[in-house]
């Protein structure tokens, strides 16, 4: 099974990102539509509803801010109860807040990207409810052509999965700053700092993604006894300083995303 028809509610960086990935990956213009009360266009020209759209949706992608879902509950509903599946990018709420307002979906699912769904390089996390076989390997797909396709079983991991997949890239982005910084208030110009912290970083994940050994190995690999890199590895390593720091640094994302499903519980 494959969806081929799939309405998008609430367009925005995400959900944008996400169909640049997959039109990227050849999907026809067609397999998308959105639904907006105001918006006349959005990217590739895709066809807008200002009003809810009644049948022949395969999917429906949630893409509104948390807060707004009851929003477009009740207009998704009647197109959920015809055998849609509902794909949900909503950080913090859980499946049984999908549930209770899609109770006649054919399933529904937490799908959560980042933004190199663009370029086909997120891993995207997943966990699903009342998915049969076919429509699982279908949200598989879509998934996977957008990057990888990363399921879980267990809903309690997937505050830390998104903390750690999907907020990852801002403190990635905070790290590239931080190197350019540091090389700039040690002498180096602003402009060739960024662009040289940039350009390795993006080498260094690449050669990652392509080896067989884990990143510590790798660490080790770069650092020779004495040497350079190994004098500054001493600096990170000393009293597993970076660790804890990314530690509580995820702990923080994940909590808040703990606090954001409470708050849509009481909501539902």
């Amino acid at each position: 099974m494959q969806f081929k028809k799939i309405l998008i509610a609430g367009f925005g960086t995400m959900t944008g990102a996400m169909v640049d990935g997959w039109m990227a990956a050849g999907y026809p213009v067609s397999t998308f539509e959105v639904y907006h009360p105001s918006k006349t266009h959005v990217d590739h020209g895709l066809t807008i509803h200002n009003d809810w759209p009644q049948t022949g949706f395969d999917a429906v992608l949630l893409g509104v801010k948390p807060h707004m879902l009851d929003e477009v509950a009740g207009g998704l509903e009647p197109l959920t109860a015809t055998g849609a599946t509902v794909l949900s990018v909503l950080a913090g709420i859980e499946l049984s807040s999908l549930r209770d307002r899609f109770p006649h979906a054919a399933g529904v699912v937490r799908f959560m990207p980042n933004l190199a769904v663009a370029l086909r390089k997120s891993p995207n996390a997943l966990i699903a409810e009342g998915l049969d076989d076919d429509r699982r390997t279908a949200v598989t797909r879509l998934a996977a052509d957008i990057g990888t396709a990363e399921w879980l079983e267990d809903e309690s991991k997937f505050d830390l999965v998104t903390a750690l997949a999907g907020s990852g890239p801002g403190f990635v982005y905070r790290f590239i700053d931080a190197l350019a910084a540091g090389a700039a208030k040690l002498g180096l110009d602003e402009t060739q700092s960024v662009r040289l912290a940039t350009v390795m970083v993006d080498g260094a994940a690449a050669l990652a993604s392509a080896s067989d050994d884990g990143p510590g190995d790798l660490a080790q690999r770069v650092a020779s006894p004495g040497g350079m890199t190994q004098k500054g590895l001493d600096v990170l390593d000393a009293d597993d300083a970076l660790r804890n720091l990314l530690t509580e640094c995820l702990r923080a994302a994940r909590d808040r995303g703990l606090e954001m499903a409470e708050l849509g519980r009481k909501q539902s």
